[in-house]
């Protein structure tokens, strides 16, 4: 009798796993490799998918019904949903359309930056000085040489100052020159809109702005340092003494490039990465040589997207959903870049460009993404967690919406299909 009982039970397992089994829609689900039968096993074997907590079925499900949304009618989607947890893809709709991704630009410049400078590089601006100081007078040059960073402020520009006060300079006879060889000449993004409010690309910034020698010799001459002639621009020779340098580090810049989507901050960044090889007037495309390396490392061919700048500013960007997801899950499978990109993503309902959006229960405090708006376009892209505890990658590349409050409302209710359980 005990073992007909056993018999029964198992046969009511089986059947009910075959039940739910049937209920799925794997078209829908996209394996790692090319063996279909052993990427669906691993998504619906996995330990952590039981009683209670929901399938993939649901998410696919509820994105199924968006797809339906009338938005779609007239606009462009490219999506992808990647299960980090099972290492498998979710759901996909238009993820190989190239399309232009807004400030979601942002993250690859991000993670080309911290995957070739490391969490720890420094941004630098430095003084240095030729000549003899005799009498409290420099008799030779002050050079200013530009690192290209944002966050340099007028503490940094006293303490500039100050260090020429320390040598007991109270005159200086001779040139101040500004050392800008860092970077090429090109004052813009290649593609940014000509009537756009733009920043101005020099290595030499003060408060964000492009009066750095100005700004110096105004100070000086507020300290009571006489200077007798007027700034110019060259390069700091060899054998120069430096007299300061200040710092601000990458995780630093990085926090307000992505939580604010600051557009400078995301081309000085891309600059670092220029440089970083050591050659002097570095370009965007130096830059971008590095990036360029990095899709081909996540396994995508670089000649089937375009980069032109590192805020996304640029209308002659074009990246794909696969793409933006396949960095993203590059980075999560390597800590110490994951450790740098997480904590300075947007956090919905709590800060950056995401405070005010999805502060429902399931997303609000979950849902990390940076966002990106330009005319037409709308797109996000970041983490999440599943009800089942799964985390979740995604990109939603919304092109052609003619209101950019449609384009996020869209991804908004996709954030929630994928937490809500």
């Amino acid at each position: 009798m005990k073992k007909i009982l056993i018999i029964c039970y198992i046969w009511c397992l089986a059947a009910g796993l075959q039940a739910q089994t049937e209920s799925l829609d794997f078209s829908l689900l996209k394996p790692v490799t090319t063996e279909t039968t052993d990427s669906l096993v691993e998504v619906t074997s996995d330990d952590s998918l039981t009683v209670g907590l929901p399938w993939p079925e649901n998410i696919v499900t509820r994105l199924d019904k968006l797809m339906k949304e009338p938005l779609l009618k007239k606009s462009q989607l490219g999506l992808q949903v990647w299960d980090l947890t099972a290492d498998s893809a979710l759901y996909c709709h238009g993820e190989q359309q190239t399309m232009r991704p807004a400030s979601v630009m942002k993250l690859v410049t991000a993670i080309t930056a911290i995957d070739k400078l490391g969490g720890g590089y420094q941004f630098r601006t430095s003084l240095y000085y030729t000549g003899r100081i005799e009498n409290h007078t420099l008799n030779g040059d002050l050079y200013c040489v530009g690192g290209m960073d944002p966050r340099f402020n007028n503490d940094d520009m006293l303490a500039f100052v100050e260090s020429i006060r320390r040598q007991g300079v109270d005159t200086i006879r001779g040139r101040l020159v500004a050392d800008t060889s860092m970077k090429d000449e090109t004052r813009h993004g290649e593609g940014w809109c000509w009537d756009d409010d733009n920043w101005t690309l020099t290595p030499l910034l003060i408060s964000k702005k492009a009066e750095f020698m100005t700004c110096f010799l105004s100070e000086l001459r507020d300290a009571g340092i006489y200077v007798d002639a007027p700034f110019t621009e060259g390069t700091v020779p060899n054998g120069a003494v430096i007299l300061c340098s200040r710092f601000h580090s990458l995780d630093q810049v990085l926090m307000k490039m992505l939580k604010e989507s600051d557009n400078l901050y995301a081309e000085s960044v891309l600059y670092q990465v220029a440089a970083s090889g050591g050659q002097k007037r570095a370009s965007a495309k130096h830059g971008h040589q590095w990036g360029r390396k990095l899709v081909s490392r996540i396994g995508l061919n670089p000649g089937e997207y375009k980069f032109a700048d590192g805020s996304g500013l640029s209308l002659y960007n074009y990246v794909s959903a696969e793409l933006i997801v396949g960095l993203l899950r590059f980075a999560y499978r390597n800590q110490n870049i994951f450790a740098q990109l997480y904590p300075a993503l947007p956090i919905a309902g709590i800060d950056g460009t995401l405070e005010k959006r999805m502060k429902g229960s399931y997303t609000q405090g979950n849902v990390r993404a940076k966002t990106g708006t330009l005319t037409g376009i709308s797109s996000l892209a970041g983490y999440c967690t599943a009800a089942n505890g799964h985390q979740l990658a995604f990109c939603i590349i919304n092109q052609g919406v003619m209101r950019n409050a449609s384009g996020k409302a869209f991804q908004d209710k996709v954030c929630r299909a994928l937490c809500e359980p």
